[in-house]
């Protein structure tokens, strides 16, 4: 999911209809979800399990219920407990905070368009400003550091409580509420007063270009994106070409990384992964374009769901992949409901490309290097490809 100070919310909690998986990074300014049936389970051939997680589900619920029963806070218990296990993509998340990822799922987000994740350093950088918002009018943009939120320093926390703060959740804040952001930009630190807007969260842009090609930019695979993704590969000119932008995509729902495979790949394998242990496979839908010419544009903002549609198309040569190494974001979390109603997301395993090829930590390669002129080589790619 690509931040924007909101969060998504899964559909379904548990291993009974459905297993719920996230890919998205929890260290950028939002966390999202996937729900996959439990029919799509199959062998992963070539793949060997992973290890098994440092902490547990068990191990987070039982200290949060032990603090229930102390009278403290079950929130903060599991906390700890989840910070035990050194997985910097585990989190905790009040039951208000999974709340709202239900309202980002359908659309709408209050807040004023910041994307951003916590560096190793504790830092926190902005990665992208959502167009038309607050934050994009203030002037602020991508690779700023977020110092402060109403005064309070933010440097250290978890994104969880940054997003928090930037949304208000603590007073209620409703659109049109004043928020003060302390920032830095190289040597220059500054302090800028915003108020809060109602925002959307569409995140698939489509343009066409003068030559004939269509441009499908992916911001993050938020509910609906891999249909709208699929209806514009339909409606392009006959026999043009695609670029798949997939640059600062920090993931999202895998069920739509997988419906947006099916716009290019005529069934077959999209990625395995393993919960737990267990190997299972995700396949894309029969009756996508697969003689279309279509390069994927990716880099360092590339993560998670976007890295397993990358690594899908690269590895069953149906695009060619332009730009730079992607994140490298291949861990697996299932959350949790807690007694108190709040949620822990832990690491239950890795997924793996259709070739077998592990992500995690080591992101995917892209096929050409680029870097600010990315879009022209891709251009030229699709020249290349007989567009």
């Amino acid at each position: 999911m690509s931040g924007r100070d909101l969060f998504c919310q899964p559909r379904r909690f548990g291993r009974g209809a459905a297993l719920t998986l996230v890919f998205a990074s929890v260290l950028v300014a939002g966390a999202a979800t996937g729900s996959l049936p439990v029919g799509e389970r199959g062998p992963a051939s070539g793949t060997t399990p992973s290890a098994a997680p440092v902490g547990s589900r068990q191990d987070v619920a039982r200290a949060a219920a032990e603090a229930m029963a102390e009278g403290a806070s079950p929130v903060e218990a599991a906390e700890r407990a989840v910070s035990r296990s050194g997985n910097r993509w585990d989190a905790v998340y009040s039951r208000g905070e999974y709340e709202e990822f239900q309202e980002a799922l359908d659309g709408a987000y209050t807040g004023v368009g910041l994307s951003a994740r916590r560096e190793r350093d504790g830092r926190i950088e902005v990665t992208g400003v959502a167009a038309g918002s607050p934050a994009a009018e203030a002037g602020i943009r991508a690779g700023d550091r977020l110092r402060s939120v109403d005064g309070e320093q933010v440097d250290g926390r978890p994104v969880t409580e940054v997003v928090s703060l930037l949304r208000g959740d603590a007073t209620g804040a409703d659109a049109g509420t004043a928020v003060r952001l302390g920032l830095e930009r190289g040597t220059r630190a500054w302090t800028e007063n915003l108020r809060r807007a109602r925002l959307s969260t569409d995140s698939v842009t489509v343009r066409r270009l003068a030559d004939g090609a269509t441009v499908v930019r992916i911001a993050a695979f938020t509910k609906g994106a891999g249909e709208v993704v699929r209806d514009a590969v339909r409606r392009a000119p006959a026999g043009s070409g695609v670029v798949l932008d997939l640059r600062g995509n920090s993931g999202g729902l895998v069920a739509e990384a997988v419906t947006a495979a099916s716009a290019f790949l005529d069934g077959g394998l999209v990625a395995t992964y393993d919960v737990d242990g267990e190997q299972l496979a995700l396949h894309a839908e029969p009756g996508g374009d697969t003689a279309r010419p279509l390069v994927a544009l990716v880099d360092g903002g590339t993560m998670s769901a976007a890295e397993l549609l990358t690594g899908a198309l690269q590895d069953r040569g149906r695009a060619v992949v332009v730009g730079s190494r992607t994140f490298g974001k291949g861990s697996v979390q299932m959350p949790s409901r807690l007694p108190d109603g709040s949620v822990a997301e832990l690491t239950v395993g890795h997924y793996r490309t259709p070739s077998g090829r592990e992500v995690d930590g080591r992101g995917i390669t892209p096929d050409l290097e680029a870097g600010e002129q990315a879009l022209e080589r891709a251009r030229t790619v699709l020249d290349g490809l007989g567009r």
